[in-house]
């Protein structure tokens, strides 16, 4: 009988482990990405401003995502924990101002946090709690300063073009560290600056060397739109 239960408390611990590994999956960096609004908007399908009024022109945070050295990545870690706006209360502002939506219809934000924690956030669990997460974010965004960046490198949103060679070093100069551009086309075609990767190591606190890089290509010239 007391070897039966002793069977039975190692099989309950056993899955308590394993469903606790599911849950809080290990990964190897994170992809911290930045998205220029103008490049957003200046396309074929355009935009919507957040109910809460246009964004500053300035970056706004796309996500902090969990990657592994491969190249790929898990996402969607833990349903049972949804994004609940009461645990980021006094981050709302920042966020709002930060990490604006300009999807369309136009939101007030919610829609867009609920996407980027439940898919990359839940699979930082083992390191960051839902407010732990968006706080990382906020605070290696003031880190980044990617606009600041450019502009003391004399590259400016005036929707002029400038060289990829240039934007890169502009940034690797100001942070320490390579950046990786993804670009996208504005309605006529145009390669544009879109979004730009960072990376940052398991802390969700200090900024490293890319372990890899993502797919994808830009021109050796592209544009800055204004926004």
């Amino acid at each position: 009988m007391k070897a039966n239960r002793t069977a039975t408390l190692i099989k309950l611990l056993v899955l308590l482990c394993l469903s606790v590994l599911c849950v809080s999956q290990d990964f190897d960096f994170f992809y911290f990405v930045h998205q220029w609004p103008g490049s957003y908007c200046d396309t074929k399908q355009s935009c919507c401003y957040p109910t809460t009024g246009k964004p500053a022109a300035d970056f706004g945070i796309h996500g902090l995502w969990p990657n592994y050295q491969d190249g790929n990545y898990p996402q969607n870690c833990d349903s049972q924990n949804p994004f609940n706006p009461d645990k980021v209360a006094d981050l709302r502002s920042s966020m709002q101002k930060n990490w604006p939506t300009l999807a369309c219809p136009s939101g007030n934000g919610v829609s867009f946090w609920t996407h980027e924690w439940e898919k990359h956030g839940t699979c930082s669990e083992s390191v960051l709690d839902q407010h732990g997460y968006f706080q990382a974010a906020l605070s290696l965004q003031r880190q980044a300063n990617l606009l600041q960046a450019l502009a003391s490198a004399g590259i400016n949103p005036d929707g002029g073009s400038y060289s990829m060679s240039n934007i890169k070093s502009a940034i690797q100069e100001a942070i320490g560290f390579t950046p990786w551009i993804e670009c996208n086309t504005d309605a006529s075609g145009n390669s544009q600056l879109y979004q730009i990767y960072l990376c940052v190591d398991t802390t969700g606190k200090n900024l490293i060397e890319c372990p890899v890089f993502p797919k994808g290509k830009c021109g050796s010239e592209i544009e800055f739109p204004s926004f």
